[in-house]
């Protein structure tokens, strides 16, 4: 079976969508066997997915999730240096500016976390300062 764990290391985020978006396109296509009596099946010719297949469908939704979610927080550090406001950026996420004012936050406390481990790549005091003052306030938008 199919983990997220595993095809994470398999897939980049462009392969694990190729794979997803035709996975996707045959699991539409096919007229599952209990719908079989249905007066207009998508394509009679279309292959149901097997069991592993389906399983890895629902894998690999998880794996784009993780995946394009790794760059979420640096798409909004580029958001905030291109002068966008929290409140944009919320609307962009789908969310407040405060929540994604905290996630961001949140990410740069990571960062900072993982600098402070060995072995691993994270921020320093310099970066984690520098970080912070871009993210600036969620109230302080009247500049933006």
């Amino acid at each position: 079976m199919s983990t997220p764990d595993e095809l994470e290391l398999r897939f980049t985020l462009l392969t694990a969508v190729a794979r997803y978006d035709t996975l996707r396109a045959r699991d539409a296509l096919a007229s599952p066997a209990e719908e079989d009596d249905s007066p207009t099946p998508p394509d009679p010719g279309a292959e149901p997915l097997t069991r592993g297949e389906a399983l890895e469908l629902l894998a690999l939704g998880e794996v784009i999730a993780r995946k394009a979610g790794y760059g979420r927080q640096l798409s909004v550090r580029s958001a905030r240096q291109a002068g966008a406001s929290w409140s944009q950026i919320g609307a962009a996420l789908g969310t407040s500016k405060q929540a994604a004012w905290e996630a961001h936050n949140r990410w740069i406390d990571e960062q900072a976390r993982e600098h402070r481990r060995d072995g691993h790549w994270g921020w320093d005091e310099n970066d984690v300062a520098a970080a912070r003052t871009l993210a600036g306030p969620p109230e302080g938008e009247g500049a933006q």
